[in-house]
């Protein structure tokens, strides 16, 4: 069993990563703001130019990058510019929030990038299982209950020790639109507790499994 991930202080900082409106960037500052999370976000990165979240990243006077796949000629050139922001502010922890670009893992930072999925994984998770994909591969499956996973990642799509899930209901009138609604609130929660849980030092990893105190 490893040990605890934790932060030594107490006080996590983060880098965010995202590729569109930010809206899982804006509930991490609010709940910083708010008291609820002891963590302080030092840069934000995002896959796409022109995106909403930039510019709820610049109304939060925080420092943004933009670095986006098709700059770079392979995904190893692109992996190292994102990783070499990141070192430079000192993170604790990186916060995957609607990163649509898969990122290779740079080993000093293997159980430190943190993902949040809006299903209960290991179920509608994989390439091509984002957004509305999501929601609509839950209804049509007819499932009665849904949610979300926040999960360390590894090199694939959402195959990483879970941390916190959170479920909702499925109700029978429901489109993508209307449970993708319902998730996100749970997502709201899911991601703060997790962040909570790892600045306390409540989380160990057992192979596959983390484990929250």
């Amino acid at each position: 069993m490893t040990d605890s991930q934790t932060c030594p202080s107490g006080h996590l900082k983060l880098a965010v990563l995202l590729s569109g409106s930010g809206r899982t960037l804006q509930n991490i500052a609010d709940c910083i703001n708010a008291g609820k999370l002891n963590a302080q976000i030092t840069t934000v990165i995002s896959s796409q130019p022109d995106v909403y979240g930039l510019q709820r990243a610049s109304d939060l006077n925080l420092p943004t990058h933009i670095i986006r796949r098709k700059d770079y000629a392979d995904v190893q050139a692109f992996a190292k510019a994102n990783w070499e922001i990141v070192r430079q502010t000192g993170v604790d922890y990186v916060c995957l929030a609607g990163y649509m670009t898969l990122l290779p893992i740079a080993p000093d930072f293997v159980n430190r990038v943190i993902n949040i999925h809006p299903a209960l994984l290991p179920n509608f998770g994989g390439k091509g299982m984002f957004g509305h994909h999501v929601h609509e591969a839950v209804i049509a499956h007819g499932c009665k209950v849904s949610g979300c996973s926040v999960h360390f990642c590894d090199d694939n799509y959402d195959t990483g020790p879970i941390i916190v899930q959170r479920t909702c209901p499925v109700l029978a009138d429901d489109d993508a639109e209307a449970l993708a609604d319902r998730v996100f609130e749970q997502e709201t929660l899911a991601y703060i507790q997790a962040l909570q849980a790892l600045s306390q030092g409540r989380v160990t990893l057992d192979g596959q499994r983390a484990l929250v105190r």
